[in-house]
């Protein structure tokens, strides 16, 4: 697939780039984003370092409710090499659900919430090498889940980010750490304004 940084190629789902990828492109419905070298998103729970150079694309969401999903593919290389979903409303205010290889190489469900500072956790390792992820809005709630088929999900974690509802923003992120780069390709990309029926068995 030919990755193109042109402004005038269309991302899907009326994302924008924050901060723009090494490379990207968007083809037969997959979003490929390659993260440039020695990128993250992270505020450091112990002395509150900051990083905020992972490749990231936005997007307004529905008003009310509402669910974002995409299945994923990760070029792992490095540790914490990942790609994922993030819902931002602010530099102190946002959280990211990722597709991640742990420093032993097993690939897993990581996530990351950040209020003032970031607060991470592992849901546990993933054995394919692609994975579903998603992030449902109910009320003041948001929800991570993640699924192997696209249809039986499970909750990764439940939180509030305290922040406006106006400033919500949603997307997708690649990052690369300590590492050369990583490249993600995300398909099956979607964005309802639909209500999480059950948190637990997330359907």
């Amino acid at each position: 697939m030919p990755l193109d940084s042109s402004p005038s190629l269309p991302l899907p789902l009326g994302l924008e780039w924050v901060t723009a990828p090494a490379s990207w492109g968007f083809a037969d419905d997959v979003l490929t984003v390659t993260a440039g070298a020695r990128t993250d998103l992270f505020t450091d729970p112990l002395d509150g370092g900051e990083r905020r150079d992972a490749a990231v694309a936005l997007a307004v969401p529905p008003g009310g409710d509402w669910q974002f999903a995409a299945r994923l593919r990760v070029g792992f290389a490095d540790a914490w090499d990942a790609g994922g979903l993030l819902v931002h409303a602010g530099d102190g205010h946002w959280a990211k659900l990722t597709f991640e290889r742990a420093p032993d190489g097993a690939p897993g469900v990581y996530s990351v919430v950040t209020r003032g500072r970031s607060d991470d956790a592992i849901a546990g390792p993933v054995a394919e090498e692609a994975l579903w992820l998603r992030i449902s809005r109910t009320g003041a709630r948001f929800a991570f889940h993640s699924s192997l088929d696209g249809r039986s999900w499970s909750l990764v974690r439940q939180f509030a980010l305290d922040a406006p509802a106006g400033a919500v923003r949603v997307g997708v992120i690649a990052q690369s750490p300590v590492g050369e780069g990583c490249r993600a390709d995300f398909d099956g990309l979607r964005l309802s304004p639909t209500t999480l029926p059950h948190l637990f068995d997330g359907r």
